[in-house]
């Protein structure tokens, strides 16, 4: 019995890790991650009926990823339009999160600790920038759902752009099962959707009409 169960367990995970490969589009660098990718992907087509248009980020290079908050669903559906690694800017307490951590460890997020130091988290995402890797955030700062009031956006978007010199890349995702919620939008189903909008290049607009066009593609 033993024999079967154990036997079972192994073509299983043979079987997922083979698809997972299959369908993965990013190379993290790590083989787990690379097979979570696939079938984080295929969870998202065919659980979820994921609509997206692909985000036209550079082959090469720095960008910076901005999108509203609705769900804790957003990071994946974003890294779902990607063809490149993203390392997001997160709350720490959502960085320890039980048995996630070494996932966000392995993926490069950036845990922010909004009560002591936040400036930590910002020059480290300022030197991945300028190394050349492409960074995310939600400005709004914590999940935000379409039916409450605008919020003011937070300004260290902007001021990473500038500093780095790189593009902001906004996008909007909606259709969200259970917005307002964390591990409850991952597994209620509804009709997600990623929208991306045109490049940004917050030097030549100004810092508070880069900001306020951020906030108006969020609030439609």
């Amino acid at each position: 019995m033993i024999f079967w169960i154990t036997t079972s367990l192994i073509l299983l995970i043979l079987f997922l890790t083979f698809i997972g490969l299959r369908a993965r589009v990013i190379d993290w660098g790590n083989p787990v991650v690379n097979v979570i990718d696939g079938l984080f992907r295929l969870y998202l087509r065919y659980y979820h009926h994921y609509q997206y248009e692909p985000i036209d980020l550079p082959e090469h290079g720095p960008a910076l990823l901005a999108s509203n908050h609705i769900s804790g669903l957003d990071p994946f559906l974003i890294l779902g339009a990607c063809k490149r690694p993203v390392r997001f800017m997160i709350a720490r307490e959502e960085y320890e999160r039980f048995g996630l951590k070494w996932l966000f460890r392995a993926v490069g997020c950036i845990p922010v600790d909004r009560s002591g130091k936040p400036d930590v988290a910002f020059r480290e995402a300022l030197v991945a920038l300028r190394g050349g890797e492409v960074i995310g955030l939600f400005p709004e700062g914590a999940i935000h759902t379409s039916n409450e009031p605008p919020k003011r956006l937070k300004r260290g978007v902007v001021f990473l752009a500038e500093l780095a010199g790189v593009a902001v890349y906004p996008v909007t995702v909606s259709g969200v099962g259970a917005e307002g919620e964390v591990v409850k939008a991952v597994f209620k189903r509804g009709q997600p959707r990623l929208t991306p909008h045109p490049v940004m290049n917050c030097t030549a607009v100004g810092h508070d009409a880069c900001l306020e066009q951020l906030a108006q593609l969020f609030r439609q």
